[in-house]
């Protein structure tokens, strides 16, 4: 990336503002500092956000015989709602959810979002929920009308600070970046080998002796509206298998690491873990 250097003159007050937001990890120095401000600032504002949940949550019966997995109650709220007030902490409300399997439960109780001061709009998915990812994505694409937007996968529960994720595909320019967290062992998931920034390889669900590392797919995206682009004609297909692979080989794929809690609700161990250490405070 180029760069160009600049003197600036400040007030000693905001010297000291600007001091005070240095931490040595994030931001490493002034000129760190004022470049990052600057870029939150400056850059477009991105305000949408797409959440899947539309999947049958077989491995998770017998809780989802009778409500959608991401309506799974934790500590007093849905799944769900724990994904929305994320998203709005950092001012991406306008919020779609692709829905399929007992969707009308979801809407019954989110509405158009206003109660949790947010606008909700969704896509219906087959009732089925055997779109696969890419097709559930896939079907919210007229309703998405900035260039950038932000992807969540509704049985994911995640610590993470979207406004840095999102600064970050900004600088890389990638038509996709994925969240990434480390796990012991990472074969049940889409497992990645990270060069730099850039993902060179992604394998999803690998046999544990072929695991490329401990870093993961969280289900956590910042996408680029030409991603649809990169789509199937089919309407059924995995966003994984078809379209990730195909951004690794073009080169056009980024990762982020982050370090906060985690959890992918696939199954009831890992439910009876979520409720006893989740720890992140919602408003």
């Amino acid at each position: 990336m180029s760069r160009q250097r600049l003197t600036i003159t400040l007030d000693k007050h905001i010297v000291k503002l600007l001091d005070d937001t240095i931490d040595g990890a994030r931001i490493r120095n002034r000129s760190h500092a004022i470049e990052y401000l600057l870029s939150k600032t400056l850059a477009s504002k991105i305000s949408q956000a797409v959440i899947l949940a539309g999947g049958k949550g077989v491995k998770m019966r017998p809780f989802t015989y009778e409500m959608p997995k991401s309506m799974i109650p934790i500590h007093g709220r849905p799944l769900l709602e724990h994904t929305i007030i994320l998203l709005r902490e950092h001012n991406l409300r306008d919020i779609i959810i692709s829905i399929g399997y007992l969707g009308e439960k979801i809407q019954e109780y989110f509405g158009d979002g206003s109660k949790l001061g947010v606008k909700i709009s969704y896509a219906e998915q087959d009732k089925n929920g055997e779109m696969g990812t890419g097709g559930a994505l896939k079907i919210t694409q007229n309703l998405i009308k900035q260039n950038t937007f932000v992807m969540v996968h509704g049985d994911v529960l995640a610590e993470i600070n979207l406004a840095d994720l999102i600064d970050f595909h900004q600088k890389n320019g990638k038509v996709a970046t994925v969240a990434l967290t480390s796990v012991p062992d990472s074969s049940i998931w889409g497992v990645v080998k990270l060069h730099g920034s850039e993902i060179r390889e992604f394998q999803e669900k690998p046999k544990r002796s072929k695991a490329l590392s401990r870093l993961i797919n969280s289900g956590i995206y910042v996408f680029e509206k030409e991603i649809f682009n990169q789509m199937p004609r089919q309407n059924k297909f995995s966003l994984e298998e078809k379209v990730l692979t195909k951004l690794v080989q073009s080169k056009n794929l980024a990762g982020f690491s982050f370090e906060g809690q985690w959890f992918d609700i696939g199954t009831p161990k890992i439910y009876e873990r979520v409720l006893k250490e989740w720890k992140r405070k919602n408003p």
